[in-house]
């Protein structure tokens, strides 16, 4: 492989350097991540059929005790709010991105330039895309003011989940995780006290 052919994905690649797992299956994560990106010079294109990065945000509410979630329309399960790169080679931009599309919020603040978490997960076929695979790399941002969310066409519904509420949806492993992850990062990201 050229390494000119690499220089649109050595972004990611740092980023996927620098990430610190949070366990082994984590570690795994990021190997296979890395090494899709560097196998596919269009890992960024929807148009690459067997999977393609995505950049997705753990959205905080202005004061860090509430994470908005969405309801996905063709997923019918509360996730993330995220989407395709669409060519985009900035995974960051692209997470903070889908976050304003999908959310209606537009000040929204990236809290930091990391990782907060990777994923890599199954789509199944629907219309006349065929089963993929999601190779999804997730940030931390906060919305910096108390606007009104507004429901976009992918979603069934918007909304903002303590720790607590988080507790009684079914939830898939992924966002467990980061669940987990917010609960153990230091303030002022971490769910306020009272809300745990």
């Amino acid at each position: 492989m050229k390494e000119g052919r690499l220089l649109h994905r050595n972004l990611l690649l740092d980023l996927l350097k620098r990430y610190e797992p949070c366990d082994a299956d984590d570690h795994v994560c990021r190997e296979h991540l890395t090494q899709f990106v560097r196998e596919h010079e269009n890992c960024f294109e929807r148009s690459l059929e067997v999977g393609h990065v995505t950049g997705s945000a753990w959205l905080l509410d202005p004061t860090g005790c509430r994470v908005l979630l969405t309801h996905h329309r063709k997923l019918n399960c509360w996730l993330q709010l995220g989407g395709h790169a669409d060519g985009d080679p900035d995974v960051l931009n692209v997470a903070r991105r889908e976050a304003v599309e999908e959310s209606g919020i537009d000040d929204i603040a990236i809290l930091n330039q990391n990782i907060f978490d990777l994923d890599i997960h199954d789509i199944p076929a629907h219309g006349n895309v065929a089963s993929h695979k999601h190779y999804d790399v997730r940030f931390l941002l906060q919305s910096r003011s108390q606007e009104q969310v507004t429901i976009s066409d992918e979603s069934n519904d918007l909304a903002w989940f303590t720790v607590a509420d988080l507790d009684a949806v079914d939830l898939d492993a992924s966002i467990r995780r980061m669940q987990r992850k917010w609960l153990q990062s230091p303030q002022p990201t971490a769910p306020c006290k009272n809300e745990r």
